[in-house]
């Protein structure tokens, strides 16, 4: 007879990221490869905690949006050779465009809840200079010719511009106030030094200059006015309301994190900077694809027995500002409410497709050890096709405020969230 398994809780012990280089020939990461840049972030998280035996990782997840080239070849399992771990330990890629990371970290996330896994490492990386967005790709043309989606929906801009249409409160106006936002928190954030303990320096080569040490994300503007922004033409729709000003920009860079069972983090003493409670992806509309941090946040938070108030601290992706002013006017959040994006975002310092999701919470990881009246937060953000992904976080510094307020005992974790899952009961 089998022995019964026990439902563990998932926690999240580290997470850093290269900086972001601009996407092109002048970007600073032109001349690397992408599977480079996800061994500098393994070999930066198992040097950051020398208290785990490289052996203990069970797998190696990496989400990679365009998977050809130096991404392609299951850039999780070669990666995971090319960083020096033993040939012992397996790992695979996985696609969720935009949610990539987020979906890796997810899928051994279950993994850890069910026993199979009791340390890994998941992650995502994109060298959108080598792989623009659907490079490759070959949409079947039955999505158009039998109207399954709008045309539109295979162009990110294009559903931003949707979004406006649908919702005429979210003007032009308030989405550049918004952008101006992002970067200006960017720029405290990066004066008050919480950007760069995150960051891994990344050996830089360019043929015309020689190597140099990557240190710093490239794409921020600081500086940036309204006015600026007004003056910056609309690419997706004459008159339109999208720019590159309001839009994440083009930028490569990876990002990795270490996840365990709260019993082994223990055993190994590996820090525990969050505990997971719950996650959700749900599907919108593809020319819409921006509200799907909607109804992933509502899933995600009915499996944990949480609201919206409950959370005190969000850290959504800036695909595009009308797509977090979406989100926002959904939950009744003011457009600079300061639990939203407190380090700035994607507008700021780039959106590096399969790699994001894993940026969010390491970002979110940080602000919990600085706000420990804060007790749940979380990370979401919008996917291409018409998909959105939420995942709920703990944290376990927590000495009460807000977002504790009258749910002691209630949230779920993880674990406890998958068993009520599997009984069909939510």
């Amino acid at each position: 007879m089998s022995t019964p398994r026990t439902l563990r809780d998932v926690v999240f012990v580290e997470g850093v990221r290269t900086p972001f280089g601009r996407a092109g020939e002048k970007g600073q990461f032109a001349e690397n490869r992408s599977d480079d840049l996800m061994v500098k972030v393994i070999r930066e998280l198992l040097r950051r905690h020398p208290e785990l035996p490289p052996e203990r990782v069970d797998e190696v997840a990496v989400a990679a949006a365009t998977q050809i080239g130096d991404q392609g070849l299951t850039i999780g399992r070669t990666a995971a050779l090319l960083a020096g771990l033993p040939r012992t330990v397996p790992g695979f890629a996985i696609d969720r465009m935009c949610a990539g990371a987020m979906t890796a970290v997810t899928s051994v996330a279950s993994g850890i809840v069910a026993g199979a896994y009791d340390v890994v490492i998941a992650g995502g990386v994109e060298h959108m200079g080598h792989h623009p967005m659907g490079e490759g790709a070959d949409p079947n043309p039955r999505f158009v010719a039998d109207r399954l989606v709008d045309p539109s929906a295979l162009v990110m801009g294009a559903t931003a511009e949707n979004l406006h249409d649908r919702y005429p409160q979210l003007t032009r106006e308030r989405a550049d106030a918004y952008a101006v936002a992002s970067q200006e928190r960017y720029a405290k954030a990066l004066a008050n030094g919480q950007i760069e303990p995150d960051l891994v320096p990344v050996a830089a080569r360019s043929s015309a200059n020689g190597w140099d040490l990557a240190m710093a994300d490239e794409l921020p503007r600081p500086g940036t006015t309204p006015e600026t922004l007004a003056t910056l033409r609309t690419p997706f729709r004459p008159h339109g309301r999208v720019t590159a000003g309001n839009s994440s920009g083009l930028t490569d860079g990876a990002t990795g994190c270490l996840l365990a069972s709260a019993e082994v983090a223990a055993e190994l003493g590996l820090p525990v900077r969050m505990r997971m409670v719950s996650w959700a992806f749900a599907g919108v509309d593809p020319e819409t694809m921006g509200t799907g941090p909607i109804p992933a946040t509502v899933k995600a938070l009915g499996k944990a027995g949480l609201g919206i108030d409950d959370i005190g601290l969000i850290e959504i992706n800036e695909a595009f500002a009308v797509q977090v002013l979406a989100f926002t006017d959904h939950f009744g959040i003011a457009d600079d409410d300061e639990r939203v994006n407190p380090y700035g975002g994607a507008i700021a310092l780039g959106h590096p497709l399969a790699s994001s999701g894993v940026r969010l919470m390491t970002q979110l990881a940080r602000q919990f050890a600085e706000r420990p009246e804060v007790r749940y937060g979380l990370t979401t953000m919008c996917v291409g096709l018409g998909m959105g992904g939420t995942v709920v976080w703990e944290n376990p510094h927590c000495t009460g405020g807000p977002g504790d307020a009258g749910h002691d005992g209630v949230a779920e974790s993880a674990a406890e969230s998958a068993t009520g899952a599997a009984g069909g009961d939510r």
